[in-house]
């Protein structure tokens, strides 16, 4: 059926011959490589080596050789897009030689990248890495502060509902399309709505800023850890050197009154000798770098390399240790905070609801922020690590299993944290909410670590539990290295596709060099700062273009159809509801609330000047401005009028390839 050419000629792209061919039911070779016909429709199966017709089709469907690899275009290399008969316009009947040559190297070249992608090894190294993402540092400080500042058991209702409606969803929605269109955060739009390609530029900058400051948290992690590898641990005294003449040391066996003034030893270890933010006047003076924390970050990116570098095969496996020690951990002090005099205390302050609270508008912000925050879609994780699935996987079980673990883990969490909260008020007489003042990674570092030390057997508790947050905090840093990695070379694969250990350390390096602020002596400022405004409206703003575009412009029945293909079942009506409508008004309201009530920051006896706000923002902005930058940049670029330009922004580029065995199909 082929044409046999010298070096000289080439068969034309779309002449005649080829176009009657394609017409008669046939699947016909276009430059070396299979298309299959439009008008027939084939249903592929899992289980066996053969293509079945759908039965609407009574055509026969030619074999596939498996020594080929069916890949098709939305349009040939010439920009023409062919008619529903399979025949061109009669103007683009001759092409050049060197057009015919580009398309069949372009072509070539798409092959190779489809057939070099790799997959995860084992099915259980892809769920242990997306619940080591979910489940991360926040699940352990936020979930259960927000729990009970918001109702105690109430809060489970509006976490519950906003889960169903808005976080699970959205869950579900990335890892089909990161399944099925096998592309990261960048090129997937070429196959999906081209004109918001921005939205995977604004991913990996949001990336960029959180590996930024979220692995100085871990390196604070580590600090405690090797500190902990002593007889007595050094913030249960207050002879040190770095501490002060308010230092008050309540759980000694001498009488000690309690003032307004008094500090507690866990206080002065971790603002005094971890954070020295003493040494600093606040945001305008950061003062020096710590050199204690800039060798523990140096040596946490180290382990990050090294785990992520050859790909997911290699991060694969050691997430079995990072993903599945936590939970060890976390039943270890959970049995052991049950068993302390007053655990019950904080348990009925964790749990007891007011009922009073649902009425509040802020519970409800919350509740949606908090699993928005802790599921992670909008960080192209979730799409690059369902990449490497195959194509039959069961994405809609994985999304149920791993947003039901980390919900969990969040709540199981909520009472380890507790238990030792009712444990601290017992033991100051006092009531457990003047004991859970401290919020965010303070519960950890001062209260939790406080309690820790006055436990028996307390370095043993101590290298546990701060262990614990170093591989928390790892597989997520893993996962977000990841999502820019894979969008990255998947973008440009002819620049990087053979240079990914090069790559990823020169990703390193940088986020090395772009956390050196969060290491000097005002650095827990600037963490903060990057905290609040860095990711959160930039993420949210995110997955909300992203549900439009999948809902509005890629068309929510095509994304159904897409799925149906995978699973042999389409999404029901709950799923395509919350998709359409439920999901984007979930975000939009979120991210309202937030512009309309921004935070107002304070870190240890810090107030956060005003300008900081708009510095924030501006970080914020820094992201999501890329957007609207590429869409303007598409529409210019892209020739005809308006509208043309407009309708040719939003069709897809290429179709998807669905790989069947040894070869590779167009999904029509």
């Amino acid at each position: 059926m082929e044409k046999k050419t010298t070096s000289n000629e080439t068969e034309p792209l779309t002449s005649k011959k080829d176009a009657s061919d394609c017409s008669k039911g046939e699947d016909c070779k276009e430059n070396g490589l299979l298309v299959r016909n439009p008008k027939s429709a084939l249903r592929l199966v899992e289980d066996g080596n053969k293509v079945h017709q759908s039965q609407g089709d009574k055509g026969e469907a030619a074999q596939i050789s498996n020594g080929y690899s069916g890949v098709q275009s939305s349009a040939p290399c010439n920009g023409e897009v062919e008619d529903a008969q399979g025949t061109a316009p009669a103007a683009t009947t001759t092409t050049t030689t060197t057009t015919s040559t580009t398309c069949g190297a372009e072509a070539q070249q798409q092959l190779m990248e489809l057939e070099d992608r790799e997959t995860w090894s084992k099915k259980i190294d892809f769920l242990l890495s997306v619940i080591g993402y979910a489940v991360d540092l926040g699940n352990v400080w936020r979930f259960p502060y927000i729990c009970y500042q918001n109702g105690g058991g109430a809060f489970l209702i509006p976490y519950t509902i906003m889960a169903l409606f808005g976080g699970i969803p959205l869950f579900y929605m990335e890892l089909a399309l990161g399944q099925y269109h096998r592309n990261g955060c960048i090129s997937i739009w070429r196959k999906i709505c081209p004109i918001f390609k921005g939205i995977g530029f604004a991913i990996c900058i949001i990336d960029l800023y959180v590996a930024s400051y979220y692995n100085t948290i871990m390196a604070w992690a580590f600090y405690y850890l090797i500190s902990s590898f002593t007889a007595e641990l050094p913030w249960t005294s207050c002879t040190n050197p770095w501490n002060t003449g308010n230092c008050t040391n309540y759980f000694s066996k001498d009488n000690v009154s309690w003032s307004l003034h008094s500090i507690s030893p866990a206080e002065e270890f971790y603002t005094r000798q971890v954070l020295q933010v003493h040494r600093s006047n606040g945001l305008d003076d950061l003062g020096g770098i710590s050199w204690q924390l800039t060798l523990c970050l140096l040596l946490i990116f180290t382990i990050v390399y090294f785990s992520i570098w050859k790909g997911v095969k290699t991060s694969g496996k050691v997430v079995w240790v990072t993903a599945t020690f936590p939970y060890i951990i976390l039943f270890i002090l959970l049995v052991r905070g049950a068993t302390l005099p007053g655990a019950w205390r904080g348990v009925l302050y964790y749990l007891k609801p007011d009922w009073q609270k649902l009425l509040a508008t802020e519970v409800w912000v919350d509740a949606a922020a908090q699993i928005f925050f802790s599921l992670g879609p909008g960080f192209g994780v979730l799409l690059a690590y369902s990449s490497y699935n195959k194509f039959h996987n069961n994405c809609y079980q994985d999304a149920l299993v791993t947003s039901t673990v980390n919900c969990l883990t969040s709540f199981v969490s909520g009472f380890v944290i507790f238990t030792v909260l009712g444990y601290m008020a017992e033991m100051r007489n006092e009531d457990v909410s003047e004991v859970a003042k401290d919020t965010g990674p303070s519960l950890l570092f001062i209260t939790y670590a406080e309690a820790i030390a006055n436990m028996p057997a307390s370095t043993f508790f101590a290298i546990i539990f701060f262990l614990m947050l170093l591989t928390l905090g790892l597989d997520s840093t893993f996962a977000g290295l990841e999502g820019v990695i894979t969008g990255v070379l998947d973008e440009f694969p002819h620049v990087w596709g053979k240079r990914r250990e090069l790559f990823v350390l020169g990703l390193t390096i940088v986020c090395f060099l772009g956390s050196l602020a969060t290491l000097t002596f005002g650095g827990a400022y600037v963490v903060k700062l990057f905290e609040e405004y860095a990711t959160g409206p930039a993420v949210l703003t995110v997955v909300f273009l992203e549900a439009v575009a999948v809902s509005w412009f890629y068309g929510i029945t095509q994304f159904c159809n897409d799925v149906k293909e995978m699973l042999g079942s389409a999404p029901g009506w709950y799923w395509r509801v919350c998709w359409v409508a439920i999901s984007p008004l979930f975000l939009l309201f979120v991210t309202c609330s937030f512009l309309s009530s921004p935070p107002e920051l304070r870190l240890f006896d810090y107030d956060y000047p005003y300008w900081t706000t708009v510095v924030g923002y501006c970080i914020g902005t820094s992201s999501i401005i890329f957007i609207p930058i590429y869409m303007v940049y598409r529409l210019v670029i892209t020739p005809g009028t308006l509208k043309e330009r407009i309708l040719k922004s939003i069709t897809p580029e290429t179709a998807t390839e669905i790989p069947f065995g040894d070869i590779r199909m167009n999904a029509v």
